[in-house]
């Protein structure tokens, strides 16, 4: 009976375990823009001040918070709603990673200091590793990087176009071939 369960269960967990990998690449550089702030000093300081168990139950608020919006979205997309229930669990998901990874890595030595989070801590980095071995992740990480890497390109273009003088109401594209006579002639 218990391998009619193991199944299904393992199949629920590494979706789960995948659909946090990919908002967690998604809230990193949010992450990192919060730890430069300096708005979040005071704040930083008093985080890192906590003893142990403190900092795990500071750690478990936002996920106590914010992990119930994930059925409620499910039960929302269910029942027709789609727009509200991907909203509900798009925002619940990058609150909750963003704030909790930054928590973590304020306090990743005193949280690893309790056994039974250090051993839920290496639960979860084997299952991300497992994830992280496939290759339908690896492709989507590729896939990524592409979309990555034009969109910054794109970017990138339009903000160089952006700031050219140009006449009102006409719009200035620059091209390459544009570029080399120019550069030819000067």
């Amino acid at each position: 009976m218990t391998r009619v369960w193991n199944t299904p269960i393992f199949g629920i967990a590494l979706v789960y375990f995948i659909v946090d990998g990919v908002f967690s690449y998604v809230t990193r550089p949010i992450t990192v823009w919060i730890a430069r702030q300096r708005l979040f000093e005071r704040v930083r300081l008093w985080i890192t001040s906590l003893r142990p168990y403190p900092s795990l139950a500071l750690f478990a608020v936002p996920v106590i918070i914010l992990e119930p919006a994930k059925p409620l979205s499910g039960y929302l997309i269910g029942t027709g709603h789609f727009f509200a229930g991907a909203v509900i669990f798009i925002t619940a998901e990058v609150l909750k990673l963003t704030v909790v990874e930054r928590l973590f890595q304020l306090n990743k030595d005193k949280l690893l200091s309790i056994p039974a989070f250090a051993w839920g801590y290496r639960y979860w980095r084997t299952m991300m590793e497992i994830v992280e071995s496939l290759e339908v992740w690896k492709a989507a990480r590729r896939v990524a990087a592409r979309v990555g890497n034009v969109w910054r390109a794109v970017f990138h273009r339009s903000r160089g176009a952006r700031s050219e003088p140009r006449a009102h109401g006409t719009r200035i594209v620059r091209s390459s071939l544009a570029d080399r006579y120019q550069g030819r002639a000067s």
